[in-house]
């Protein structure tokens, strides 16, 4: 085998390649398409942030419905949520059937009447009732007339669970609201219904088992905590 001259071996060597180079304007795309690529993924994650959040607007709770000014027809919102002082009672609102009686319902939420409203009377297998504790009360009224419940006509439209208001002081500047706990005979002329428990039953029934005196006036205080609003449950 032939020797290879010391001469031939760096001939050789000087004709190997050493690694290639990259040139500036290689590096320049490929960091061109990097940094597209990273504004692309941000304007997408963007435009599904900002999707979602539309969404969840729609569905926003009126909480502080204060920061909403008037509202329109259209935006009102159909169920009510009261905290009460044994729980939550979960309503739905007749805008349809009551609509002059829920829009002055969700007026007087805006302005925060109910806030700190008491039940000061509480009738078992009857009502529960908020309102002016200084008047003469519906309840104890209809009550107190002594005429048997077996003796009165019975409504369908006055059921347990419902919610509703006095007619007679449907144009005054206050609002009694009613929670019936019972089946309410012959009360078409007397109660108008503007809406109905959903949940919480088994609340208004612990307030319908407080202890009361002789007037149908609980003995400890309990009432309305505060009133959320909601679009839907």
């Amino acid at each position: 085998m032939a020797r290879i001259k010391p001469q031939a071996l760096l001939l050789q060597s000087k004709k190997k390649k050493g690694p290639t180079r990259i040139s500036l304007t290689t590096i320049i795309t490929c960091n061109l398409v990097v940094i597209l690529i990273v504004l692309s993924f941000v304007a997408a994650y963007r435009h599904w942030s900002q999707r979602s959040k539309n969404e969840m607007n729609g569905f926003q709770n009126f909480e502080d419905v204060e920061a909403f000014g008037d509202l329109k027809k259209f935006d009102l919102p159909s169920y009510a949520i009261l905290n009460t002082s044994k729980g939550l009672i979960a309503v739905e609102l007749y805008k349809d059937a009551s609509p002059e009686i829920v829009d002055k319902f969700l007026d007087l939420c805006q302005k925060g009447y109910f806030k700190g409203m008491l039940f000061h009377r509480v009738v078992k297998n009857f009502v529960i009732q908020g309102g002016d504790p200084q008047k003469h009360g519906a309840a104890e009224d209809w009550t107190l007339r002594g005429k048997p419940h077996s003796q009165l006509a019975l409504s369908t439209k006055h059921e347990a669970f419902m919610l509703g208001t006095s007619k007679s002081k449907r144009d005054t500047q206050g609002f009694e609201l009613f929670i019936t706990t019972a089946p309410i005979p012959d009360l078409n002329e007397k109660l108008i219904v503007f809406g109905r428990v959903l949940k919480g039953e088994d609340v208004v029934q612990e307030i319908e088992e407080v202890d009361t005196d002789e007037h149908f006036r609980p003995k400890s205080p309990i009432g309305i905590i505060s009133i959320t609003l909601k679009r839907e449950l």
